[in-house]
């Protein structure tokens, strides 16, 4: 392989000692102060000066109205489509109950978490998709209560498109609080805002970072760094829509990462020049820039297989594949948070409303899970039922097995039940 640009910085440390003592007094002050720290911390990082956090059913109505039709029509597609799909991976999740041996009866049953809580970004720009991507899966999966909070940047309040959004997808109650407060104030409970369960949804270092210090008091999805994206080119690639591509996701952060490894020089210098004349029509202050002088690359690989070796190496969130035969290699492909198959199909169409999350693993995290599903909303408990000859079988062997550990009151239990 050789780099026909690299990075400055391989993997960015969003974990850094000062984030994590800023968080960890967040943490602190809520615990014990509860909505007075809260409303502090929103005046301090978010400017806001609500006394009432919870955004109302009039609120509400009001901020809406605001929105036209058609508006409306595109975000209640995007609800569906999402809902749609979670509907479908719920279908995969069934319980079950069948016989061990005689006398052995096991399954497991699917439960939904009984609370949680949506954490929603405000960023840049008000992304429309953020609210249902966290929230309808929630629904779907039966959650009794959902809790959503997203930052209070317009007017005062959350965005007429992301409220709607969030209305939608099922949110029970909305709060117009964002950062790490916000993912402090679910997980601990303040006077305004109930605990929860789990926490999920994706934001800055400070909320992934809160997200990482809760863990434990509450169960969160993952935590989402920067957006990523790798494509695998060969030399039938299309250089203006490999460039476009690296792009969509530059622009979302001045810490995304955007890299392009091919196995045709030709194709990565031609992608270099097009990104670079491309830029010159983005705003000046479009994190595009940035992101793609400081982190982007271009990789050539000497083959297609170098080339997979590369992409399962990096475990990128999106894995885009540029390639003429992209159907004959997916399988050889295992670690990213979600694939695109073909030069058309666009991670920008998943990060719109074609129905996939867009809440992904990043910074390698896809060697170990993938990205926010259904499945984080639901628990798999497991029951058994033993009786009969059953009993005799594994009194006996548990017995033993006691005995061998050292077990004694393991050992009482298993030989009480054996039969006389």
């Amino acid at each position: 392989m050789q780099y026909l640009k690299e990075a400055e910085n391989k993997f960015l440390d969003n974990y850094s000692n000062e984030t994590e003592e800023t968080v960890k007094e967040v943490l602190n002050n809520i615990k014990t102060r509860k909505d007075l720290a809260l409303k502090e911390y929103e005046k301090k990082f978010s400017k806001s000066d609500r006394d009432k956090l919870e955004v109302e059913n009039d609120e509400i109505q009001k901020s809406i109205s605001s929105l036209n039709n058609k508006e409306k029509e595109m975000i209640d597609q995007i609800v569906y489509r999402i809902k749609s799909f979670a509907e479908a991976q719920l279908e995969c999740l069934q319980p079950f109950e069948k016989d061990f041996g005689n006398g052995i009866k096991m399954g497991h049953k699917i439960i939904p978490i009984e609370k949680a809580g949506a954490y929603i970004p405000g960023g840049r720009f008000p992304l429309l998709s953020s609210g249902p991507m966290v929230v309808a899966p929630a629904k779907v999966a039966g959650v009794k209560e959902i809790i959503a909070c997203s930052p209070a940047n317009y007017n005062g309040g959350i965005h007429p498109a992301v409220l709607y959004g969030l209305l939608q997808s099922g949110a029970d109650r909305i709060f117009a609080v964002g950062g790490a407060q916000a993912v402090g104030a679910m997980a601990l409970g303040t006077e305004s805002i109930p605990k929860v369960n789990v926490i999920t949804g994706p934001g800055n270092r400070f909320v992934a970072e809160a997200k990482r210090q809760v863990f434990g008091e509450v169960g969160i999805d993952l935590i989402a760094g920067p957006s990523e994206i790798m494509i695998l080119a060969d030399e039938h690639a299309n250089a203006e829509l490999c460039a476009a591509d690296l792009l969509a996701q530059s622009e979302h952060d001045p810490n995304a990462r955007a890299i392009l490894v091919s196995t045709s020089r030709e194709l990565g210098e031609q992608v270099i020049r097009k990104v670079s004349d491309l830029l010159k029509k983005f705003k000046n202050d479009s994190p595009a820039h940035e992101s793609w002088a400081k982190n982007g690359e271009v990789i050539i690989a000497e083959s297609i297989e170098e080339g997979i070796k590369l992409c399962n190496d990096y475990a990128i969130e999106h894995l885009h594949l540029h390639v003429k035969n992209s159907n004959q290699i997916k399988d050889e492909l295992y670690n990213y948070g979600s694939l695109f198959i073909g030069e058309n199909s666009s991670v920008v169409f998943s990060d719109k409303v074609s129905g996939t999350n867009h809440t992904l693993p990043t910074q390698e995290a896809s060697k170990y899970t993938g990205g926010l599903w259904v499945g984080n909303y639901v628990k798999v408990l497991t029951h058994q039922e033993i009786h009969g000859d059953g009993v005799n079988l594994l009194a006996q062997h548990a017995s033993e097995q006691s005995e061998m550990e050292g077990l004694e009151g393991h050992k009482l239990s298993a030989t009480l039940r054996l039969k006389q």
